[in-house]
């Protein structure tokens, strides 16, 4: 990778992790748009710089992260399903990280989902507290989105919406979920390449791009967190939906007419 194609990527990672258009598909699509080879290290890089994203969150809601045990308490239990399922799985989850395919699908049918998303779900109470057992059931929801092209964003927040938070709270808890879910996953990739002596290797040959991955995605998912909860909280999810679908349904046409989206 060079330094053009590592800013990009880092851009469209900072720009889609908390929006319910899938970043990990969006980042699938940039390295073949980019013609970036998917090797180990890049599938790692795509991980690792989610710690710039993480921290984000952190600055950004500080002050919740200093709240009671409790907030800590909802966190773990939505986090263990994805924590469990994530672990076994997850050779077979790296496999589907490399099907085109399978993201331009999964955004159509989470693009449909999302035109609908405010009408099924438009039932709030005033009660907002996340309680042990709404938070274990968006913990659930959080597992579709090991299927790239899902959104994790957008199973949280659907997630929370069904359990009648409503939209910025729904969202707003989907960061918070994001840090210890998105460190987990940074975390054992990171420490799996590092037991491997010729990856380390490699890791430590590319330490200027993983730093600059990292700074970007930090600084654009800053900006990226800031626009979507004003926006959702005012106008819904429809504008989500139509992007996913339409990107979706684009790269669908061109693979079925035979175009090399790694030439492109």
């Amino acid at each position: 990778m060079n330094l053009i194609q590592t800013i990009l990527i880092a851009i469209v990672e900072g720009l889609t992790e908390y929006l319910p258009v899938s970043s990990t598909g969006h980042m699938i699509i940039a390295e073949k748009l980019l013609n970036v080879e998917s090797t180990e290290f890049v599938k790692a890089f795509t991980v690792i710089i989610q710690f710039g994203a993480i921290l984000s969150v952190i600055v950004l809601y500080w002050k919740r992260f200093l709240q009671s045990f409790e907030f800590y308490k909802t966190l773990l239990i939505a986090f263990l399903p994805a924590a469990v399922i994530g672990f076994l799985l997850n050779d077979y989850i790296d496999m589907l990280l490399e099907s085109v395919e399978v993201v331009a699908i999964m955004l159509i049918i989470g693009g449909i989902l999302m035109l609908f998303v405010d009408k099924w779900f438009n039932k709030t109470i005033e009660d907002q507290t996340v309680t042990p057992r709404k938070a274990l059931t968006i913990g659930f929801f959080q597992c579709i989105a090991m299927i790239p092209g899902v959104s994790r964003s957008m199973a949280t927040i659907v997630g929370g919406m069904s359990q009648n938070l409503n939209r910025k709270n729904a969202a707003e808890f989907s960061f918070f979920l994001a840090v210890p879910t998105m460190f987990a996953a940074s975390a054992y990739k990171l420490l799996k390449l590092m037991k491997d002596p010729a990856q380390f290797s490699i890791l430590k040959e590319n330490i200027d791009i993983l730093i600059i991955g990292n700074i970007v995605a930090f600084i654009v998912a800053m900006l990226a967190i800031k626009f979507f909860i004003g926006y959702v909280t005012k106008y819904g999810f429809k504008a989500f939906g139509y992007y996913r679908i339409i990107v979706g349904a684009a790269i669908l046409i061109l693979l079925m007419s035979g175009v090399d989206l790694t030439v492109l």
